[in-house]
Formats: structure tokens, C-alpha cells, sequence
């Protein structure tokens, strides 16, 4: 399933991508009547949904493509309390135990999607109301001690409620794709499955201790990272984008999405050079084209991206590469190469080309956040 669910998502990745791509530039625009942006807009929202299925199928898969750095999980899970309690609603308390701790190896964005459902989960657990209790502390884990987990140090980030609790059959079948003991039409059964997937694709491993009657208390074990979190917050989706009037050279073998993309770097006053390949993009760079900024697909015919950047990054070491991929298995790439998942919008392509010249930090993982020498 798992490569199924990869070559799948390619194809539904790259559909998906002129279509949040276009929509979301005529959100952007305000074009319409008030009728007509109401159904742009549900379209998007229909768009974004189906982009998470695919997510999901992949985390489940163990296959979606993250981008792992140091994470401040205390800093994570403070930020997304408020966002938490709204959800889940006023007959529920939420408490929050963090030991002192140093960063963990994970995704942001995947670890704050996986946080918010193991909240769901639990209220819907908990119908009427109790307590939700969010923790997180470091653990030393000795070979064999918990099980699915190599010998090292992880950060143990906990959600438990009070809610009824799972039988042992219902425990055995937790993690299955598509299980759930919700009603019909209640959820995909996903879930679970995504967050397992998650943390196994990071290198650590997911627990469950629950029972009838006491409640279910489900935790995240992820390796200590190397890298230390950079402390800045991520900007606003809509911030204003530098002034760059540069030449962006954009590969793509796929026609609409190399033309979506086109027009969102227009929008962020690029001068846009196509190419269908990167044996083209090569030719034009001999040619005498100077890009600022190259924007290439991953896995085409011929040259795959990470060929192209790996070749450029020798004869022109001073341009910046971004490569934007659907497919879920992105081997080849070197780590240090800054890289999109299709599909996207035009704020996300704006984040990844800001965040081509940041620096990378170092951390000593026997320290806490905040501890000890930081390197750039």
C-alpha cells in the first residue's frame, strides 16, 4: 500500500497543484461577485481537503515527504493551547505538564496537525467533559525498553484524557487505517494511523496506554535533534514579499503546473524563464542566462531536479535552487537543498524562496533550548 499510496500521490499532487494554485491567486484578487467568491472559495477549501487526504494516506504510508529540524516543543505546545481549547470545547480543562527539554527531530507543521488531533480525539472521547492533559519531557530509552524503540534519547510529548478508554480489542486495531469507532461520516479513521506513521518516518514511535473507565493516554516519542530551533516566528501568510525584480528559471515537465507556478512568481515580481526539462534549463544557462532564483520539479524524463542542483551547485554556487516536488519518495535529494511539496500556494512559495539564504543552527543535544553554544 504504502508504494501505492507513493506513486499515486504524485499524480494526485501534480492535478492538485494548478488547481490551489489558481484558486487561490483569484481568492487573492477578490475576483467575482460576492456569489461567485463564496464558490472560489469553497472550491479552495474542497482543494485543501483533498490535498490533506493525500497527506494522510502518506503519513499512514510512512512516505509523505517532511522536512525535519529542531523543533521547541514546549514553544509548540503553548502556541497551539489556545487554538486547542477552542476546539474542544468549555466542558473540557486543559493541563499542561513540560519538563525542561531540548529540541526535538520533527516537522513543525506535521507535529502541530498531529497535536490538534490527538486533541480531538480525546474530547470526542470525553462527551461529557473532563480533563485533557498535554506533557512532555525528555526520556533515555535503553534497547528493548519500549517497544518499536532504538536505544537513544527522545522527547515524550503525551496527550491522555479521561474519557472511557479502549478495550483490548479496540487497542489492537488503533493504529489500522480507516478503524475508527466513530459514527459514519465522524472521521476517516486516518487519524491515528497519520500520527504513528508520523513519528515512525521521524525515527521514533507512537504508545497507547488505555482501559475502560481510566481514560487513554497516547505518546509521541521523537528523537533529540542536532539542530536547534532558530526562535524566529514563522511570517504571516500574507506578508509583503521583498522587492526581488530578478529572473526566476522554473522547470516543470508538467505543463499547467509549470504554468501556475509561473504566474505566482510573477505575482512575487519575478521575470519568469520556462523550461520543460532540465537538459533545456541547461541549455539556456550556457546560453548566457543569468537566473536569480531557479525553481526546478524533482522527478522528470532525463535529468531529475536533484541531478540539475547537484550539477549547478558546482558551476554556480552562488544561485539558489528550490525544488518543488509531488512525489512522496524523495531520495536523491541532498539534505541541504531547500525544497516545496506540491501542491501549494502562492504564500508557501513565497516562505521557501525568503527562506533560501537562512542559516542553519547547530545544538548540542545534551543541553536544553536555550543552553549552551549556538553555531551558525
Amino acid at each position: 500500500m504504502g508504494s501505492l499510496t507513493g506513486g499515486v500521490a504524485h499524480d494526485f499532487n501534480n492535478l492538485l497543484t494548478p488547481i490551489i494554485g489558481s484558486l487561490d491567486m483569484l481568492v487573492r484578487k477578490g475576483v467575482g461577485t460576492d456569489r461567485e467568491r463564496r464558490l472560489i472559495e469553497g472550491a479552495l477549501q474542497s482543494a485543501e481537503r483533498a490535498k490533506m487526504l493525500v497527506h494522510r494516506l502518506l503519513a499512514f504510508a510512512r512516505r509523505q515527504p517532511l522536512q525535519p529540524t529542531g523543533v521547541d516543543v514546549a514553544k509548540v505546545i503553548d502556541s497551539m493551547t489556545g487554538l486547542i481549547e477552542s476546539t474542544i470545547g468549555p466542558t473540557i480543562t486543559v493541563a499542561v505538564e513540560l519538563d525542561e527539554l531540548p529540541p526535538a527531530h520533527a516537522d513543525l507543521n506535521q507535529l502541530e496537525m498531529a497535536l490538534l488531533n490527538l486533541a480531538v480525539n480525546a474530547r470526542d472521547a470525553m462527551a461529557d467533559g473532563g480533563t485533557l492533559t498535554i506533557g512532555a519531557c525528555r526520556r533515555s530509552v535503553q534497547a528493548g525498553e519500549v517497544a518499536g524503540l532504538a536505544q537513544g534519547h527522545y522527547i515524550c510529548l503525551s496527550v491522555g484524557d479521561t474519557g472511557c478508554g479502549m478495550d483490548e480489542d479496540t487497542l489492537q486495531r488503533a493504529i489500522e487505517p480507516f478503524f475508527s469507532t466513530k459514527g459514519v461520516g465522524k472521521g476517516t479513521g486516518l487519524g491515528l494511523s497519520m500520527v504513528h506513521g508520523l513519528t515512525a518516518q521521524l525515527g521514533g514511535g507512537l504508545t497507547i496506554d488505555s482501559a475502560p473507565g481510566r481514560g487513554t493516554t497516547i505518546s509521541l516519542w521523537l528523537p533529540v535533534s542536532m539542530v536547534t530551533p532558530s526562535g524566529e516566528e514563522r511570517p504571516a501568510e500574507q506578508s509583503p514579499f521583498p522587492t526581488r525584480l530578478g529572473t526566476a528559471l522554473l522547470i516543470d515537465d508538467e505543463d499547467l503546473v509549470r504554468m501556475s507556478t509561473a504566474h505566482m512568481l510573477a505575482d512575487l515580481s519575478y521575470n519568469v524563464v520556462e523550461a520543460a526539462s532540465a537538459e533545456e534549463a541547461l541549455r539556456l544557462i550556457d546560453n548566457g542566462l543569468v537566473p536569480d532564483v531557479l525553481i526546478t520539479d524533482h522527478l522528470m524524463p532525463g535529468m531529475s531536479g536533484a541531478d540539475l542542483a547537484r550539477r549547478l551547485k558546482h558551476s554556480h554556487p552562488a544561485l539558489p535552487v528550490l525544488i518543488v516536488s509531488g512525489y512522496a519518495d524523495e531520495s536523491g535529494i541532498d539534505a541541504d537543498i531547500p525544497r516545496l511539496t506540491k501542491p501549494f500556494r502562492n504564500a508557501e512559495l513565497e516562505l521557501c524562496l525568503t527562506a533560501l539564504t537562512a542559516p542553519v543552527l547547530t545544538f548540542d543535544p545534551g543541553q536544553p533550548v536555550g543552553a549552551g553554544r549556538v553555531t551558525t
